[in-house]
């Protein structure tokens, strides 16, 4: 269900991260790059995107686990993603508020 998702954002020129689980899925989809078999290792290029890579995703993955864990309706709801649109966005900008990490105004 989300390879489609993931195809049209690479498609229009957006970074996709994915996780390790994506294997093979396709140009301008970024995944980590496993470790080679036996006892190889990965070059130090490879490891630093790898680090990169977990750098970002953790960000996304952070806010994602903070929105669920605070507004139990995300928990629990079975709309569509694009019904939800509107009830995730309410719920970033209360967190934002609740979090101070709106800017100030004036």
């Amino acid at each position: 269900h989300v390879l489609g998702a993931l195809y049209a954002a690479a498609a229009a020129g957006l970074p996709t991260l994915a996780d390790s689980g994506y294997d093979g899925a396709g140009i301008g989809i970024h995944k980590p790059i496993k470790q080679p078999d036996g006892n190889q290792i990965l070059s130090p290029d490879n490891r630093t995107y790898n680090r990169l890579l977990r750098a970002l995703r953790c960000l996304g993955e952070r806010g994602f686990a903070l929105l669920k864990g605070r507004w139990r309706i995300l928990q629990h709801i079975t709309l569509s993603p694009s019904a939800i649109g509107d009830i995730a966005r309410a719920a970033l900008v209360l967190t934002h508020f609740e979090h101070d990490y709106l800017p100030a105004i004036g």
